[in-house]
């Protein structure tokens, strides 16, 4: 039964005592070109869960444990998982889970798709139930930033629950704007990533409530604020129990390198006044820095000797640079704010109304707290994307608002921080990350059909969710994700190919990235399939078009791709304003009938790019990035994604039945 939300605000699932629910009818789709083989021999084949059925040689579900270093680590992190499967698809307990859980997004269009997962997720029992889930959307008009998304959830928060919701532990995750670099995840949003974990797969939001399980039993009204693209591994041992509950706010602190301490948060730590590190320490912070400078962080006293950790504890940063410093920094993930600081929070934006300009709600709250905390800060522009004349005055009135409140950190000394938001992040941890998919479990072959792959190999392709035909062939380092290549398909090493259908005899260059969409233009479904470098810079821009020479596209100069292409420079090869001319709002792709025409047609703009022949585009409708998620059509990728699991599922149950 799907629940659909009452308002724009509000999505979630009865209450702990036995709300009542309505019923909406399920979205109903027929099959499309390209997506010809029957799916509902599939359901016939096989009754009831489809975790109840043995999969065949070649589809994988779970990793096996395996030895080696980081052993306590791994073992916590199982421990969570386990726990969290035991609540998916029940009802939970008062105390057991978050009260609130909630996700923003960056407009409307983009917290529709968030709902029409959520509520996919609630109907398959995928989640918790009997959690108030919600999708707020940041209002129209200038950008706001994750500080400014956290202002108006608190507003979206006392409009539904009014004085109810100060006694709520709530999850924030922020989840807003397009991923432009990791563009997969453009589509359904960085929070719906999928993982090669679990079964059914996990995606960042099932890792999110995995990971911080043990939270709400532990922590004091208020809210827990998170971004989709991280996760955060942590042991605590035996006898230590991590809490938020006390007054004003509270950080995870994890050990790191210096060179991840100029690209995140960095905390000055009060004296411990002790010799001995165990796994979890609470300390009080004295300033926080934010993407500080190696000399900023000697100055300020926040660098710590190596010596004085286990070696074993040190966190080196989010991919394989080696560690040039013998020193380490105590480095951001998330923070907890008190339903009081909470509240502060929300009355100041009451009196604000409308924000126009960017708010970091990392680097403009937390460098307001903290007794060294001073108001220098607000002046400086060096890490602002935006730079806006009322920035400085919103910074001073944020920093006298919260000045004086305390931020207490849990450091945590055999944690893990990653970051999987660019292209390169994704593939180094999904494929030659030998160290996280021990620690998390993570596979190379999730849920799927791939008889060639190899898990022995460190550079082991990961395929997630996706049918891989006898014959064809995927390169190492790349990752497949909800598609089905035939047997004649060969994908390059390191690339991207995620939600395409190829059955045709087919080569994906190396170090490629292909993403099919499914649009919903003028009445009509049709298709669109993004391609490039997996090295380009789409969010790269121009502000006049005698200047897109400076572009690349997958390692050819733009202008020479065009020509290649047989377009024109013209103001109209652009959707964007003229003064921002980039990759992501180039109308380069062809939109199409049918899935497999358009992944045919993007891969021969690519094959023309990589062997400097001619494919003329001029006979296509084309679209840029921008106008692709416009008229994306989520609905209808949904259905993709469940007819490769029927796919998947059906297979498993034909080898039951030859066995």
């Amino acid at each position: 039964m799907d629940t659909r939300p009452e308002s724009a605000h509000d999505l979630w699932r009865g209450s702990r005592r036995g709300g009542a629910s309505k019923t909406a009818n399920r979205e109903s789709g027929a099959s499309r070109e390209g997506r010809d083989r029957p799916i509902k021999a599939a359901q016939a084949c096989c009754s009831g869960s489809p975790a109840s059925f043995h999969l065949p040689s070649g589809v994988t579900i779970m990793a096996a444990a395996e030895a080696g270093p980081g052993t306590v680590l791994r073992e916590a992190t199982q421990r969570k998982l386990r726990k969290f499967e035991q609540l998916r698809g029940r009802v939970v307990n008062v105390g057991e889970f978050w009260d609130v859980v909630v996700i923003t997004a960056a407009d409307e269009k983009q917290e529709l798709a968030y709902k029409q997962q959520l509520s996919r997720k609630l109907q398959q029992k995928e989640l918790p139930l009997g959690v108030h889930y919600h999708v707020f959307a940041d209002p129209a008009g200038a950008k706001i930033g994750n500080g400014g998304s956290t202002l108006c959830v608190l507003q979206c928060l006392e409009e539904i629950y009014g004085d109810r919701w100060n006694c709520f532990t709530i999850l924030l995750i922020h989840s807003g704007g397009y991923s432009q670099r990791l563009p997969n995840a453009s589509a359904l949003g960085k929070i719906f990533t999928a993982l090669p974990l679990g079964y059914p797969i996990y995606q960042m939001l099932e890792l999110k409530l995995a990971m911080y399980i043990d939270f709400p039993s532990r922590m004091s009204p208020g809210v827990l604020i998170t971004c989709a693209d991280d996760i955060e591994l942590y042991s605590v041992g035996d006898v230590d129990c991590l809490r938020f509950d006390k007054p004003g706010f509270t950080a995870l602190a994890h050990p790191s390198d210096l060179m991840i301490g100029t690209t995140h948060g960095v905390f000055v730590l009060e004296p411990s006044g002790g010799s001995e590190c165990g796994d979890l320490e609470y300390r009080t912070c004295y300033r926080f820095l934010h993407k500080p400078s190696l000399e900023e962080m000697y100055q300020a006293g926040a660098v710590g000797k190596k010596g004085t950790l286990s070696s074993k504890n040190l966190a080196v940063g989010d991919l394989s640079t080696p560690n040039l410093h013998s020193d380490f920094v105590y480095t951001d993930s998330l923070f907890y704010m008190d339903h009081n600081s909470a509240q502060k929070l929300l009355a100041f934006y009451q009196q604000l109304g409308a924000l126009t300009c960017e708010i970091d709600a990392y680097g403009d709250f937390l460098q307001a707290l903290g007794p060294g905390a001073t108001v220098e800060y607000t002046k400086n522009m060096a890490n602002v994307t935006r730079e806006k004349s009322e920035l400085v005055e919103m910074r001073e009135k944020i920093f006298h608002l919260l000045k004086g409140t305390p931020l207490n950190i849990v450091a945590l000394n055999n944690s893990k921080f990653y970051h999987i938001g660019t292209t390169q992040e994704y593939l180094y941890h999904f494929t030659s990350d030998s160290t996280l998919k021990s620690e998390l479990g993570l596979l190379s072959k999730a849920v799927s059909i791939f008889p060639g792959g190899s898990e022995c190999c460190r550079e082991a392709p990961c395929v997630i969710q996706s049918i891989i035909e006898s014959g064809a062939s995927v390169g190492l380092g790349s990752v497949v994700e909800y598609s089905w290549l035939g047997p004649d398909v060969a994908v390059g090493a390191n690339s991207i190919i995620s939600g395409c259908h190829v059955l045709t005899k087919a080569a994906l260059p190396p170090n490629s990235f292909l993403c099919a969409l499914s649009l919903r233009a003028n009445g009509h479904l049709m298709y669109a399939t993004m391609a490039y470098g997996v090295e380009d810079d789409l969010k790269r821009n121009v502000k006049v078009l005698s200047d897109i020479h400076s572009l690349q596209f997958s390692g050819l100069g733009f202008l020479a791709c065009l020509d290649l292409w047989g377009l024109k420079v013209t103001e109209g090869l652009f959707s964007s304003s003229r003064t921002s001319l980039s990759l992501w709002n180039a109308r380069i792709f062809p939109m199409c009938p049918s899935l497999s025409e358009s992944v045919t047609a993007s891969l021969r703009l690519l094959a023309a790019v990589k062997h400097e022949s001619p494919f003329h585009l001029t006979s296509y409708k084309l679209l840029s990035i921008a106008e692709m998620l416009l008229y994306k059509d989520v609905g209808d990728m949904m259905r993709w994604r469940e007819r490769i699991a029927q796919e998947i599922h059906l297979r498993g149950c034909q080898a039951d039945v030859s066995q």
